[in-house]
């Protein structure tokens, strides 16, 4: 019998609207007579509330992706959509729900990266085939043996399969590293996943048989169309999208801009609903349509800023459809389920990492960020229950689980670094070797008192030129894998890896530098990186940049040379505004005293 046959029919919502309620019919927006839209009333709600839990989860040091959880939660179960006179089976609440995954899989098309996928197809293809092959197998057999039909064990094999990128990418940021090679294994397991997702899209209507003639055949047929749909819409974005921006962009309008870019993404949006794809589908052929354009990266700048609201809508959707009066009665599956989840997926995640030669920490991190089912996960069983209803107990088990699992995401994340000192002081080191880009060469195992350059942009590889020239010797740390190359090939010491991973700075000899500078104005990979350079080193010079007077004031406060941008910007520009006026009558003091408001 599934364990789900006992989760009441009725959601906590629908016995509230049951209950009489006086002081609701008594306001002017109770059902009877609302004057207010409701879906402009049930948004209203949501992003007030949304604001106050944030702040809430901000003072706990927890992830804001789950407070839009909560969000939903409390307005589905507290009663308070009836102001907006919306009853729990409302279509307003599954409109906003399909707003919120067009929105989500519009960005995720618009910030697939080709070039990402090109440098870690490795661990994409063999990492996160790995992890999702072997989830899904234990994940399929657990949803058989509980009596779930074959097309619905399917969808929730490979929806426990997925994990959240949204979380995992976000609470890299937050604490620091989101160049450290767990980051990277992360990056590399969720563009595979991401893949995995349009691609099992394609496959729900022949999952389900809704077509006619052979499984096999539908779901051929279902690909092969929507890569045709893709292909055209990546040639669209090249050859047809290109010179529709191209006249708009001569108009300097920001508004017809904005206006092209919103068009576009809604009219291959419609042209995948049309062809049986689904608008989440052609909202993410939309998002290839404007990646693939030479005004990305100005799309990026105007879109991306929407990115977190497009979150908070799709989460505090998920949230709407969970009942706590049903969750109450089942708490122990939900427990029993969150166990699991974690541990058995967190075993799998982690034995890849070793698979793939990841060091125990990053590998740790790795595992912590990636054993959560995610925000796909709920988009791939809502997508299944438009070709048949889900079981309402499954379905709301998995919104709880994927709940809590997400949330504990970041704390686990931080944790994941005292465990792996902790195991290492107990005697368990990694014996994994570094990746090929990163190992060290004949040159950089040799080198001494020498200058390590952290970053290879355009003030990195004059800092290198520079002390080249004066015979420095000099070690370079990039992230970028061509530079890397191009490096190596010249014959200049270099490392693929990140200045703040403990086992990178001890391959770039940090013991024996004398010097380290970090090139980039990222404050907060240099602050997350100077506790390990002193730990190795505490007499060596660090010298890093920053481009507010608050940053300077955080470096200077772990005694490091800063060199600010804004202030060495403005010594420029005055001293040349007072060429070009042929004035000689400031000296470089009196512009120092300017600047520095003396």
């Amino acid at each position: 019998m599934a364990v789900t046959q006992s989760f009441p029919p009725r959601r906590a919502s629908e016995m509230l609207e049951a209950m009489p309620v006086p002081w609701i019919d008594q306001l002017p927006l109770a059902a009877g007579g609302s004057s207010v839209t409701p879906f402009f009333g049930m948004l209203a709600m949501v992003l007030v509330l949304a604001v106050f839990v944030s702040l809430a989860l901000v003072k706990l040091r927890q992830s804001l992706l789950v407070g839009y959880f909560l969000c939903g939660v409390l307005i589905a179960n507290s009663g308070v959509l009836l102001l907006v006179g919306i009853g729990p089976q409302d279509p307003t609440i599954a409109n906003l729900g399909e707003l919120g995954v067009i929105l989500l899989m519009f960005t995720l098309g618009l910030e697939f990266s080709v070039e990402e996928f090109r440098h870690l197809w490795r661990l994409s293809l063999f990492g996160g085939g790995l992890q999702v092959a072997l989830t899904a197998l234990i994940a399929g057999g657990v949803s058989r043996f509980t009596g779930l039909p074959w097309p619905e064990t399917i969808v929730m094999s490979v929806a426990i399969a997925l994990s959240s990128t949204a979380v995992a990418m976000k609470s890299f940021q937050e604490i620091g590293q989101p160049n450290n090679p767990g980051a990277r294994f992360s990056l590399g397991v969720a563009l595979f996943q991401d893949l995995l997702v349009i691609l099992f899209m394609l496959m729900l209507p022949a999952i389900y048989g809704t077509g006619t003639g052979s499984t096999v055949g539908n779901i051929a047929w279902a690909i092969g169309k929507g890569v045709l749909f893709l292909g055209g819409a990546v040639l669209l974005g090249r050859y047809g999208n290109t010179p529709l921006l191209h006249a708009v962009a001569r108009t300097r309008s920001r508004e017809l801009f904005t206006l092209t870019i919103i068009g576009t993404c809604a009219a291959v949006a419609l042209a995948g609903e049309a062809l049986q794809l689904s608008l989440a589908l052609g909202a993410f052929a939309a998002g290839l349509v404007l990646s693939e354009s030479i005004y990305s990266h100005r799309i990026m700048a105007d879109i991306l800023p929407f990115k977190d609201l497009f979150l908070t809508i799709f989460f505090v959707s998920v949230g709407l459809m969970i009942d706590l009066g049903a969750l109450a009665h089942q708490w122990a599956f939900v427990l029993l389920g969150t166990i699991l989840i974690l541990s058995v997926k967190g075993g799998i995640v982690f034995a890849v990492t070793k698979i793939m030669k990841v060091p125990l920490r990053p590998a740790l991190l790795a595992t912590a960020s990636l054993a959560s089912t995610g925000e796909f996960s709920l988009v791939l069983v809502k997508k299944a229950g438009g070709f048949r209803l889900f079981d309402p107990g499954v379905e709301q088990l998995l919104l709880a689980c994927t709940a809590v699992t997400m949330g504990l995401v970041p704390s686990l994340m931080r944790g994941a670094g005292p465990l792996g000192r902790w195991l290492e002081s107990k005697g368990l080191k990694s014996s994994s070797r570094p990746a090929p880009d990163m190992a060290p060469t004949a040159a950089v195992r040799k080198i001494a008192d020498h200058a390590i350059i952290c970053g290879y942009g355009p003030v990195g590889l004059s800092l290198n030129e520079a002390m080249r020239r004066c015979d420095i010797p000099t070690l370079v740390m990039e992230l970028n894998a061509d530079t890397v190359r191009e490096l190596k090939a010249a014959g200049q010491p270099v490392l693929f890896a990140d200045a703040a991973h403990p086992e990178a700075l001890d391959l770039a000899g940090i013991e024996r530098a004398r010097f380290v500078a970090f090139t980039f104005p990222s404050v907060a990979i240099t602050l997350a990186a100077l506790p390990l350079v002193r730990e190795k080193n505490p007499g060596i010079l660090i010298f890093a940049r920053a481009k507010f007077q608050t940053e300077v004031d955080q470096l200077r406060a772990h005694d490091v040379q800063v060199i600010h941008d804004e202030r060495e910007t403005s010594i420029a520009m005055i001293e040349n505004a007072m060429g070009a006026y042929q004035r000689a009558d400031l000296s470089h003091d009196a512009v120092l005293a300017i600047v520095d408001r003396k």
